[in-house]
């Protein structure tokens, strides 16, 4: 078992520090800086199977493109920025393939215009593949069937 600090305190268990922090926020949305936002809803939602508001389509040129899973609970969004990625990025994604394994996804999205960064895969399944999407940025792909309790198995 790991011991945790959170806020300064040693906790045992993950869960129970968990359960201790009142929720004072939840994710709207994840935006993302782009050097062409459309593009990139293009790209993302191709990727993850999202799609563009009917009432409010993205087009080329938009400074802003917002796309959002099926179900409308995770929203992207691509907001136009002068200047190229510089810099790796803080935050990325992680992904989990739902209806193939990750080497076939790995394929998928590098078809879709995706470059191959790291290979961090594992004897025994776990670990991950780190991708760039067209812009650089940077994103990993995780086994379809995780091979342990870790997020990155």
């Amino acid at each position: 078992m790991r011991i945790r600090l959170l806020h300064g305190k040693r906790f045992d268990d993950f869960s129970r520090a968990v359960k201790t922090a009142a929720m004072t926020s939840r994710i709207s949305h994840t935006s993302f800086d782009a050097v062409n936002a459309y593009a990139q809803s293009v790209f993302w939602s191709q990727v993850l199977d999202f799609a563009e508001d009917p009432d409010d389509p993205n087009e080329p040129g938009d400074e802003e493109c917002l796309i959002t899973s099926r179900d409308r609970s995770q929203l992207l969004l691509f907001i136009a920025v002068s200047g190229g990625k510089t810099l790796k990025n803080r935050v990325h994604p992680d992904l989990r393939p739902v209806d193939r394994t990750r080497e076939q996804e790995v394929e998928r999205i590098l078809a879709l215009g995706a470059a191959q960064l790291a290979d961090h895969r594992r004897p025994d399944g776990s670990g991950w593949i780190t991708l760039a999407d067209p812009e650089g940025n940077e994103f990993c792909i995780l086994s379809k069937d995780p091979a342990g309790s870790g997020a990155t198995t």
